[in-house]
């Protein structure tokens, strides 16, 4: 299974948008897109994946899972900051003595990201290009847009 997900965000009004598209082969089986006020377009990113592990959790508890994003700020964080982060007790650790322990931006999506890989270890996230005609992750992103804009009628979400 493939799931594809993306994040929008406008640093003008502070709104962003998520979404998330799953495919068994060119099937699509379910989407879903929401919106909300944010800090930051990794906020959505990370927020894109969150839903689609919790989807995933709850609709296909078994299934093996590709997670595919286009931000590679998601990639590492989940390859490689995560482990880092939860054993630093979910703080940023650095050499300079007087910032030793920064604290992580969006550390309440993270630590959930976390539990939900924890929980399924047979969800993986894949890195795909952005913007470079993969179905799936045109389809996400334009779902985000929409649903950050709120003109959810340009995108057809598909079935659920």
């Amino acid at each position: 299974m493939n799931v594809f997900a993306d994040g929008s965000f406008d640093a003008s009004s502070r709104s962003g948008g998520w979404a998330f598209v799953v495919m068994d082969s060119d099937l699509q089986i379910h989407a879903s897109a929401g919106a909300m006020t944010g800090s930051s377009n990794n906020t959505f990113e990370v927020l894109s994946v969150v839903q689609a592990a919790s989807w995933l959790a709850l609709d296909a508890p078994t299934a093996t899972a590709l997670i595919w994003t286009d931000s590679a700020h998601v990639v590492e964080g989940c390859s490689r900051w995560r482990h880092i982060w939860r054993g630093n007790g979910w703080k940023r650790v650095t050499a300079n003595s007087h910032e030793r322990r920064r604290s992580i931006p969006d550390v309440k999506l993270w630590q959930k990201l976390d539990g939900l890989l924890l929980r399924n270890r047979e969800i993986r996230i894949q890195l795909c290009k952005g913007h470079s005609g993969i179905a799936g992750n045109q389809m996400a992103d334009a779902a985000a847009r929409a649903a950050m804009t709120g003109n959810r009628t340009r995108v057809k979400l598909g079935a659920s």
